[in-house]
Order: C-alpha cells, then structure tokens, then sequence
C-alpha cells in the first residue's frame, strides 16, 4: 500500500477507456480507491460535453450522457448489435468499467481536490488547465497538471497506464513533491522516450 497518499485523476475524452484504464491499473498497485465521492485517492474523469462511442458506421458514433450508467449503455449496446460491439472490444470495456464504478464523471463538474491530474492528450491537458484557471483560487494550494501522451485504443491505453503508474509511485515516494517533480518527469522522458507536458495551477 502506498505510503504517501497522493489525490490523483485521470482524464480523458469520455472516461471510457484510457481514463479507466489507468483508474484500474492504479487501483489493482494498491493506490487507495472510492470509486465516487469525495475522499478518493484515485479519481477518473473525461472532458467532454457527452460519451461518445464508435457506432455502427466508421463515420457515426453512439452518444449518451455522462449521467448514463456503464450498465445501461452495455445493455443498450447488446440490443443494437451485440456482436459488432463485442468484435470492437467496447462491450469489454463497459464490463470493465462496470466493475470500478456504476457511470462516467466529467471533470468539469467535479470540486475535488487534488495533487496530480493527468490527461491523455495534449488537447484535454489545453482544456483541463484552460478549466482550472477560470476556476476561483481558495487555498492557492498548487496542483500539477501533467499530459501524458496515449492514443485512444486498447494497447496504447496499456502502455500508457503503466507510465501514469509509475510516476505515481514515483513521486509518492519522494521527500517533497514539489522538490521531485521536475527530476522524476526528467527520468521518465529518458526511460520512455516521450515527452510530458506539465504546468502547476493553484486552488
């Protein structure tokens, strides 16, 4: 079990995948999880105005809002066409989903605080700041938002994860967070070679 108990989030577009899938990873390496409500160590989140899924056609999606269970919209994807989603990997997911929470979150309506946000693009790393900025400073506590780059499919979401990860446990076991941060972002772009957005917002 971690020593240091960090307040982390992930976001991504439609907390569907790669936000998901690192709550699942962080969860399954022992990092304490609620899966709503305040209090969480790990939160996931996604930034967009709707869910969007892939739907029947390359050019249309399946769309729900974020107040739609993950049950509900498995359930509602097996009525349409349960093998074309089971061969897409989506009815996978959505059961994954299911077993770490009951719906999506948007990262707009939440006022939790935490320690680390990490996004999944470099897009929703622009709109989560752009958010945080407007957003009235309380505590002028920082809060350090860091992208890690991830396409939106299974293998990259994998990858992916596992860097979140691993920075996480990083940095839960440096001295001082603010100290550490620039040294262990360092370290992971030599290990992995990718490069990591980072900027410090304040409460």
């Amino acid at each position: 079990m971690p020593s240091y108990p960090l307040n982390v989030a992930v976001v991504c577009m439609s907390n569907m995948n790669r936000s998901m899938e690192a709550h699942r990873i962080l969860r399954r390496k022992g990092f304490r999880v609620r899966s709503f409500g305040a209090g969480s160590r790990v939160r996931s989140f996604g930034a967009g105005s709707r869910v969007r899924l892939p739907g029947s056609a390359r050019s249309l999606l399946v769309v729900y809002d974020f107040s739609t269970t993950y049950e509900e919209m498995r359930k509602d994807l097996v009525r349409k066409d349960r093998q074309r989603y089971n061969i897409n990997g989506i009815l996978h997911i959505l059961g994954r989903n299911e077993r770490i929470k009951p719906r999506p979150e948007r990262f707009q309506e939440c006022r939790d605080r935490f320690d680390l946000i990490f996004t999944c693009e470099e897009s929703l790393y622009d709109r989560v700041v752009e958010e945080l900025w407007v957003r009235e400073q309380e505590t002028c506590q920082p809060l350090h938002v860091i992208n890690v780059d991830m396409a939106d499919n299974a293998e990259d979401a994998t990858l992916g994860s596992f860097i979140i990860c691993e920075l996480c446990e990083r940095l839960q076991q440096a001295d001082n967070l603010e100290d550490s941060l620039v040294e262990v972002l360092l370290a992971a772009e030599q290990k992995t070679g990718k490069s990591f957005l980072h900027t410090v917002c304040f409460y």
